[in-house]
């Protein structure tokens, strides 16, 4: 029988805790007896990755890098908006969305029980003018073309916060992007939005989600059992 895979991916504005969220339930998962792949879809996935880089500093002469609270930095490649623009990354979503079907496929080993991705076609999408119908029918095409996770968490995050721990971008533009991303939520039904919350509660609303895949997925890989029982003990533990 083919080996049960779940594919788990995580999006949102930067700064929402994606990083955070993504260490902790692999660690979980793994603690589980979880076989977990952990996959970067700005490294990984996307086309000509060192090329698009390249060509967004050389173009908007945008500084690179992560920006964190000691080092913030300015960045400008999402965040700048032209007609031209919005015509090549079309054509570069449209690419990513075919490739995403091979790229799981290649990095998957036989005793793989997890995929996590850190960004999905949803980020890119969300960079989009959604608010435009033919913006939305060619998303609604991208959406069809890309592989559907078995789920999709969008952590929502409030941009001012996002803004103090990653600042990247004008705080503007991440309210903006906030926005589309919600936009994005209710396009896609399958993506779980996930309110702004402390860390361990945003951790325990995805394990929840996690664990409810033993009731929607036909065939589950056994470590979810298992992380229930583990959860269930630690909790009764807890109340002793």
């Amino acid at each position: 029988m083919k080996r049960p895979v779940v594919t788990i991916t995580f999006s949102g504005i930067d700064g929402s805790g994606k990083s955070t969220q993504i260490d902790l339930l692999s660690a979980k998962m793994a603690a589980a007896g979880a076989r977990v792949l952990q996959l970067s879809f700005w490294d990984e996935v996307v086309v000509w990755p060192a090329l698009r880089d390249y060509s967004a500093h050389r173009l908007f002469k945008g500084e690179r890098g992560v920006g964190s609270p000691e080092r913030p930095v300015a960045r400008r490649d999402k965040n700048v908006k032209s007609w031209y623009l919005t015509a090549i990354r079309l054509f570069l979503y449209l690419i990513d969305a075919v490739r995403l079907n091979f790229v799981g496929r290649k990095n998957l080993a036989p005793e793989t029980d997890a995929i996590v991705f850190d960004r999905y076609i949803y980020d890119e999408l969300a960079n989009l003018q959604l608010n435009h119908r033919w913006v939305k029918a060619f998303v609604h095409l991208v959406l069809k073309l890309a592989p559907i996770p078995d789920i999709a968490f969008l952590l929502d995050a409030d941009p001012g916060l996002a803004s103090q721990r990653k600042p990247e971008y004008p705080l503007d533009f991440v309210h903006t992007n906030r926005q589309a991303y919600l936009a994005l939520g209710k396009i896609e039904p399958s993506i779980k939005v996930i309110a702004p919350a402390l860390i361990p509660e945003v951790q325990e609303q995805i394990l929840k989600q996690l664990l409810a895949l033993r009731a929607i997925k036909e065939q589950s890989p056994a470590f979810i059992a298992f992380l229930a029982a583990s959860l269930t003990a630690n909790s009764r533990a807890q109340n002793m």
